[in-house]
């Protein structure tokens, strides 16, 4: 079976292109477009890795994060922050580690990247 990727931004194209760059790998992609859609996929799917989008309306990535990092179940999925915000990037990265992220990418990105980072935290996806 498929190892399970939960996609979390708001942007509909970073949706298609990750859906296609995570398919073509072998992953399964699961999607939610804020923090709370975020955290119900996270109970419903039990998603191996989340990649998370820092910049969201309503609850944004970093506090998804915290609160997948304070709950005993989902604290070790690893979580992969991927943000435009460049121009507070030290900032943001220092937030996204000190919440719990494993990794940290600034769109923006190389798949080829992306891909690393997700095989190096949970393996491939036939693993």
């Amino acid at each position: 079976m498929a190892k399970k990727i939960l996609m979390v931004d708001d942007d509909p194209l970073m949706h298609r292109l990750f859906q296609r760059l995570l398919e073509r790998a072998g992953y399964q992609m699961i999607s939610a477009t804020d923090g709370r859609g975020a955290l119900e996929a996270v109970e419903r799917e039990s998603p191996q890795l989340i990649v998370m989008d820092i910049m969201m309306a309503g609850l944004d990535g970093l506090g998804a994060i915290r609160q997948l990092k304070k709950n005993e179940m989902t604290r070790a999925i690893p979580v992969i922050v991927v943000t435009a915000e460049v121009s507070a990037y030290d900032a943001s990265r220092r937030e996204s580690e000190a919440a719990g992220a494993a990794c940290f990418l600034t769109k923006p990105f190389s798949p080829a990247k992306l891909l690393e980072e997700i095989q190096r935290l949970v393996g491939k996806a036939s693993e």
